[in-house]
């Protein structure tokens, strides 16, 4: 008897619609939509998929808890084996939405979750100890592969065969780390004296534990006169105009934003306010300052103890944000930091 399966899709894959629908609320349908039919194909004898779940991007990112949890609603009562999600390719909200939903219904119905997205997708860092995760390609014309690799995986799983490494089965490595018994064996004594050797002879040799890199950021130059300074704010507390028009997401945020704070004094209640998931927004609403202190750099600007306050605030969101995204739109924010002739940044949180 097949088992049974429930893939995840967004608005664009899930035959919706492109940007322009990307605020559609979950729906979920019985059947085969759009790559539910490729993967119900790969799975072949050993599974089928059942149903298939569609939501924005926008929703997602924006009103992930009301999401996530009508999605869960949905497969109540439902009987599923296995989880897919995606693939994703190189779409940050998209893999961000299959991470979190992935994550959810894995920990509340307790059963295998699968996506695919590309090294670039800043859903990977965030989700993959999470969930398995298979390096797919950049753009939808690999479709068809990554979905084969996430229904080969799949089967694995549920006919319950062998789970190879991480590097074998093309899945990121998810940190963990198990016992395994080499036929023949070989004494952890000699393996580290045979890597010892390979090192010292130049040759490659594969170490069993890994260490990621990481990014050392040298401290700049101290400012030598702030009296004639230009001063720039960034923030990562998430305020913006009420109206949110950069549709910066509340968490794991891919977006960043520029507004103009020109013959202001102060950010007024109101007119800004926080979109951040993080924490209690009730006094960054009620006092936006307290987030980007612009009513403070003003009265030091009026007392020359700053050379001038640059005409924009920089904000986006950093709750679930990956190193990745954040390393991104730093640079994307330090560019225009530059062409603006900012001479330093002040950057809060919350």
């Amino acid at each position: 008897m097949k088992k049974k399966a429930i893939l995840y899709l967004n608005q664009f894959f899930g035959q919706i619609g492109g940007e322009e629908l990307a605020d559609h609320a979950p729906e979920i349908r019985e059947g085969l939509v759009g790559p539910a039919m490729e993967l119900n194909k790969q799975l072949g004898d050993v599974a089928e998929v059942t149903h298939t779940i569609i939501c924005g991007d926008n929703f997602m990112g924006s009103r992930q808890e009301e999401a996530v949890e009508t999605i869960l609603g949905f497969l109540e009562g439902k009987e599923f084996d296995i989880f897919f999600a995606g693939p994703a390719f190189r779409a940050g909200r998209y893999g961000s939405a299959c991470g979190h939903i992935s994550k959810a219904v894995k920990e509340k119905f307790g059963v295998p979750v699968i996506s695919s997205m590309n090294d670039e997708n800043p859903g990977v860092e965030m989700f993959k100890k999470e969930m398995y995760i298979f390096k797919g390609g950049a753009s939808a014309a690999a479709m068809r592969k990554d979905v084969k690799k996430m229904a080969d995986f799949g089967k694995k799983i549920i006919t319950g065969e062998e789970l190879l490494s991480a590097v074998e089965e093309g899945y990121y490595d998810r940190g963990n780390r198990h016992q395994k018994w080499l036929n023949p064996p070989v004494p952890a004594t000699d393996r580290v004296i045979d890597m010892l050797l390979k090192k010292i002879r130049g040759e490659a040799f594969q170490t069993e534990l890994p260490i990621p890199p990481s990014d050392l950021v040298p401290i700049a130059p101290a400012i030598k006169d702030l009296s004639k300074a230009k001063i720039a704010i960034a923030t990562t507390g998430g305020i913006v105009p009420v109206d949110n028009p950069d549709r910066i997401q509340s968490a794991s945020a891919t977006r960043w934003g520029k507004y103009h704070m020109i013959g202001m004094d102060t950010l007024e209640s109101g007119v800004f306010k926080t979109i951040h998931a993080g924490f209690d927004p009730a006094a960054a609403d009620a006092d936006p300052n307290v987030i980007v202190p612009l009513d403070v750099l003003r009265v030091y600007e009026k007392e020359g103890r700053i050379g001038s306050i640059h005409n924009y605030f920089y904000t986006t969101v950093g709750t679930g944000t990956t190193q990745a995204e954040a390393a991104r739109m730093g640079r994307e924010i330090a560019e225009d930091l530059r062409l603006a002739g900012v001479d330093a940044v002040i950057l809060t949180s919350t």
